[in-house]
């Protein structure tokens, strides 16, 4: 059947909705692709709805190609399989949880990890069965706290989600690896950039993890890389940690007094003028600043905590929050002050951190806070730091935290040079789980002695939803979207313009003899619209090749566009049809 404008549920928009922030929730929302039903809720229309179609075609080929078999679960899932891996609690208010009629606990489903698990627990008792590898396409539910950017970070999207099931560590990694490659090829067809970086596994656990960004400056994922090809999410950035330094030589430490200097800024000052040393200025990397959060650990408690780190650096939440997952972290604030008398706001220093000290607040260090390092820091007294004050020697953390931000120019971990930070859009993740939910929820096979292993497990996801806005955002212009050829909602747009009925006869011809020889058309055989708002219309709609049908059909020529180019050309009304499917088939 023939799309027809005339017909199509469809009503583009001139302006951009008004919550609207990125191109793609712009575009997808004025081209009539998607409508907004709540925040981060989306309806699909009929031409936003072929365009998922077709990404979810392109990922379920290469799923089926690397040999992983489809399945198909259910949204609304039991609370006891989540309870069973802990993740009822861990997954805190990000879970849609609910009751049915009798009171049961019920979640919709922001993975699938323990289904797929029990699933092949009901099935498979045998090594021989492995290595197994099933895949579905569904629809997935996280109660973001800020939904934004449209179907980029949306509460309802839709997602693929594999897993491997293998006997041992040496099958997982060939099953890991055969994802990883399937991915590749999954983004590269759709014509998106992409960076493979390693991750942190945060609350999904497991031994390995790498995420699929492409790189965008509406990203919400920081990663870094360098000229040796290191690349990693800033999450899991480790820092080089720098040699120990005797302390044999260093001075003791002593308090001075260094009224109003509750910042950096005005210690470093007050230290130049008042305490200067002889070899070189004080700097702020001199100095060890304390900073107090609070950690809200899944089963509801709070506990307070303190980072140390050089001052010329600051906290990067997401980087501490990676760190401790799945404890989220939150601002310490006056009334946890008031719980703790020990602490001097602007003054605090090692003195009172420290889970054996009288506050007992855990103290985790930065890893160049290494020993035999001299300090200038909080004397826990009102006006007061501690000069001279020597890691190892003087104080010592509760343990390391990978905390401080990541900065342009700071070494690889691995030593291939200096890191330049970009920004990107998650399209996909895949871990090595392990035996952690395997373990938890007994899933064992017999091995080829007739003893019984724990069988470890990968799970690998592709934003599908997100992927398709990702590649709107790399595929537009200032008059609206360009789709490739793969995806667009159909392979050529026929516009018919004017009033002469021979026009619309021709265009309908057109279109008829396209669409039996395999070519995807919508017509716009709209008899009312000017020839201007069908233009708009085609730009914005974004299909790849646009065929005009108008005022040259008196001459027997057409106009042939590019969409992505720009170019057009007059083509013999004869040839049209030939050259429009030379066209669509590249």
């Amino acid at each position: 059947m023939l799309m027809r404008m005339s017909t199509l549920f469809l009503r583009t928009l001139r302006e951009d909705p008004v919550e609207a922030e990125v191109a793609s929730h712009k575009l997808l929302v004025r081209a009539g692709y998607v409508r907004r039903a709540a925040p981060g809720i989306y309806t699909w229309l009929p031409l936003g709805l072929k365009v998922l179609r077709r990404v979810e075609r392109v990922v379920r080929e290469e799923m089926d190609a690397a040999g992983f078999q489809e399945v198909h679960f259910p949204a609304l899932l039991p609370r006891e399989p989540y309870e069973a891996t802990g993740r009822w609690t861990e997954y805190g208010d990000g879970m849609f949880r609910l009751k049915d009629r009798k009171g049961a606990d019920y979640l919709l489903a922001p993975t699938h990890e323990e289904m797929f698990t029990l699933l092949v627990k009901d099935l498979y008792s045998s090594y021989k069965d492995l290595p197994l590898s099933i895949y579905q396409i569904q629809t997935k539910y996280r109660d973001e706290a800020r939904p934004r950017a449209g179907v980029l970070r949306g509460r309802e999207f839709v997602m693929k989600d594999s897993y491997s099931f293998d006997v041992d560590d040496a099958g997982l990694e060939v099953s890991y690896e055969k994802h990883r490659e399937a991915y590749v090829r999954v983004f590269t067809r759709l014509g998106l950039e992409f960076v493979v970086v390693s991750a942190v596994s945060g609350a999904m656990g497991g031994s390995r993890s790498e995420e699929f960004l492409h790189p965008s400056p509406i990203g919400e994922d920081t990663f870094v890389r360098s000229p040796g090809g290191y690349a990693a999410n800033v999450e899991a950035v480790t820092t080089p940690v720098p040699p120990s330094l005797p302390w044999d030589d260093a001075p003791a430490a002593h308090v001075e007094d260094t009224p109003d200097t509750p910042t950096i800024e005005t210690l470093v000052a007050a230290a130049n003028a008042s305490h200067p040393r002889p070899d070189r200025p004080w700097t702020a990397a001199d100095t060890l600043k304390n900073v107090l959060v609070v950690l809200h650990h899944p089963d509801g408690t709070r506990e307070p905590l303190a980072v140390g780190l050089p001052g010329d650096r600051e906290v990067d939440l997401k980087r501490l929050e990676a760190s401790l997952a799945p404890a989220e972290v939150a601002a310490f604030g006056p009334e946890d002050f008031a719980a703790h008398p020990a602490l001097v706001k602007g003054y605090i220093g090692p003195g009172a951190l420290g889970s054996e000290r009288a506050s007992g607040i855990r103290y985790l260090l930065d890893p160049r806070v290494v020993p035999g390092t001299r300090w200038i820091t909080g004397a826990d007294e009102e006006g007061k730091h501690v000069f001279d004050l020597v890691a190892g020697r003087d104080f010592t953390g509760d343990g390391v935290v990978e905390a401080a931000e990541v900065r342009a120019g700071d070494p690889a971990p691995d030593g291939s040079g200096p890191l330049e930070l970009a920004r990107g859009i998650e399209i996909g993740h895949i871990f090595a789980l392990g035996r952690r939910y395997a373990q938890a929820l007994d899933l064992k096979v017999l091995d080829e002695n007739g003893k019984q292993v724990v069988v470890t497990m990968g799970s690998y996801g592709i934003g599908v939803t997100r992927a398709l806005a990702a590649v709107a955002e790399g595929n537009h212009d200032e008059r609206g979207l360009v789709w490739p050829r793969e995806l667009a909602p159909a392979d050529v747009h026929v516009v018919a313009t004017g009033k002469d009925p021979q026009v619309f006869a021709t265009a309908e011809r057109l279109a008829g003899e396209l669409q039996a020889g395999g070519v995807e058309v919508l017509l716009d055989d709209r008899p009312k619209v000017s020839p201007g708002v069908k233009f708009k219309d085609a730009e914005l709609i974004g299909v790849p090749t646009v065929l005009v049908v108008g005022k040259g059909l008196a001459e027997g020529v057409v106009e042939l566009r590019d969409r992505r180019s720009g170019e057009a050309e007059q083509v013999p009304l004869d040839d049209a049809v030939a050259r429009v499917s030379a066209a669509v088939r590249g």
